[in-house]
């Protein structure tokens, strides 16, 4: 049976207020840092992950190599199909700004994720292919083991709702927090989230 286990990147600057952050490189805040040691303290502690494959972007290799220091020393893996959501020209705005400078397109993207491109950017059709077929690759490598991935809200709330049998219409649905830990089973084909977003293992050591 192989098991996923599956993790948001931590804290970093552009959540709040929330921005538009994408492709832009952005490095752990000092909160971020202390999350990820966090993460890879109770993922060790509950599972014995084969390999920790992450998002190119800086902030997910940061979050992977502190879980796979926790893990015994494991070396990171760079998986392209992990990498967040192409904002095209709305990266780096704030939310504040893309609504004023596109009302409607702003409102269709809260309203109907699933109809929504971004102007020189993604859709969520694109997200959903790339993160399934990264789900497939490390099935194939992995066999049976634990893995974890390390990715963004955008891309974990994908991998989930194709897991969890639900349109991309649902993506508001599901919440992606930081360095929270979901878990995948896949056997035979079939697939079971046994959590989602779970944070508890952050309440210790940051204020």
């Amino acid at each position: 049976m192989a098991r996923i286990i599956l993790t948001r990147h931590g804290h970093v600057e552009g959540i709040d207020p929330p921005r538009f952050r994408g492709r832009m490189e952005l490095a752990l805040t000092s909160i971020g840092r202390a999350q990820a040691v966090l993460t890879g303290a109770a993922i060790a502690a509950r599972w014995k992950p084969a390999a920790v494959w992450a998002s190119p972007m800086e902030r997910s290799r940061q979050t992977a190599g502190a879980i796979a220091a926790a893990c015994g020393g494991l070396e990171v893996g760079v998986l392209e199909g992990l990498n967040d959501l192409d904002y095209g020209a709305w990266q780096g705005k704030t939310h504040e700004a893309a609504r004023a400078a596109s009302p409607q397109l702003f409102d269709l993207w809260r309203k109907a994720p699933e109809q929504m491109r971004f102007p020189g950017g993604e859709s969520l059709q694109d997200l959903a292919a790339r993160t399934a077929d990264a789900l497939r690759l490390v099935i194939e490598r992995q066999g049976d083991a634990s893995v974890v991935l390390v990715g963004h809200d955008s891309v974990n709330r994908a991998v989930l709702l194709q897991c969890l049998g639900l349109p991309l219409s649902a993506y508001w649905r599901l919440s992606q927090d930081p360095c929270g830990i979901s878990e995948l089973e896949i056997e035979d084909g079939e697939v079971r989230v046994r959590r989602i977003n779970e944070t508890a293992h952050l309440a210790a050591g940051i204020e």
